[in-house]
Formats: C-alpha cells, sequence, structure tokens
C-alpha cells in the first residue's frame, strides 16, 4: 500500500542524524501502532549505488535510517532531543533482490521489544514489484 508522506526532504534531517551524502531516507510516512513508515527514491548519484542498483549496505543503512527517522519523530512530538541510535546487530538478513535506480524503497518498520535503550525491531524493504529483503536489527540509544 503507497502511504503519504508527512515529512519530505530536506525535513528528514530534523528525525535523523546524518547529511548528504548518506541521507538514507526521502520521507517518513507515519506511526501506526509498532510500526512506522519510510521510503527512500533510489537516485544514480547514491554513494550506496553500484552497477546501477543500491548494494546490501545501503540497504541495511536504509533499515537503520528508517528505525531512526521513527525515534526521531517520536522525540520530536515530545519536544525532546532527538537521541542518536547505533546498530548493535544485524540478524535474519534476507537479501530477495537488489532494487534499481529510480526504484522507490517502502519500508515497514516494526517494533518487537523495548527495553530500556535497547529497541529490537523487524524491517520489511519492498519496491513496487514486492519484498526485496527483510532483517532484524538491534538499536542502542545514547540519550546523552
Amino acid at each position: 500500500m503507497k502511504r503519504v508522506p508527512i515529512i519530505q526532504g530536506e525535513g528528514i534531517w530534523n528525525l535523523i542524524p546524518q547529511r548528504p551524502p548518506i541521507v538514507m531516507v526521502d520521507s517518513f510516512c507515519g506511526i501506526e501502532d509498532d510500526c512506522s513508515y519510510s521510503a527512500l527514491t533510489i537516485t544514480a548519484d547514491n554513494i550506496f549505488c553500484q552497477g546501477g542498483e543500491l548494494q546490501e549496505s545501503g540497504i541495511i543503512e536504509h533499515i537503520a535510517q528508517s528505525a531512526a527517522a521513527r525515534i526521531g519523530y517520536i522525540y520530536l512530538q515530545r519536544n525532546e532531543p532527538v537521541p542518536l541510535g547505533f546498530i548493535g546487530s544485524v540478524d535474519k538478513l534476507i537479501l530477495h533482490r537488489l532494487p534499481k535506480v529510480g526504484q522507490e524503497l517502502s519500508t515497514e518498520i516494526t517494533v518487537i521489544q523495548e527495553v530500556f535503550d535497547i529497541t529490537l525491531i523487524s524491517a520489511c524493504v519492498s519496491i513496487a514489484e514486492g519484498v526485496i529483503a527483510e532483517c532484524r536489527m538491534k538499536i542502542f540509544l545514547d540519550k546523552k
């Protein structure tokens, strides 16, 4: 299902710490229950592209930034400083295929468990033709 972005472009920079050329989310589509939704249109100048395809490292970075955008959005809604997050682990990664330049990634992040400053998420990344990647990721927040 195509979701409508609530934050796009440079507005994403309020949600995540990354800056160009490392920004791997270009729209945030909101949160429903334990799920958040984000997207990225792959461009030819993306530093994670090679041979016209987004590489595995770019997909993982997109997932991490999608999770960061979720946290950033929550903290902004509370009028609190957005904390930095760090990938603790990537587990059960299934890469079905690499997306091509021009395709849009639509990503669903589902919170599985939150304990103190550690969040375990499940991610599902899709393009128009279907799911391209899935994984679990453990994220540590630095709330200093």
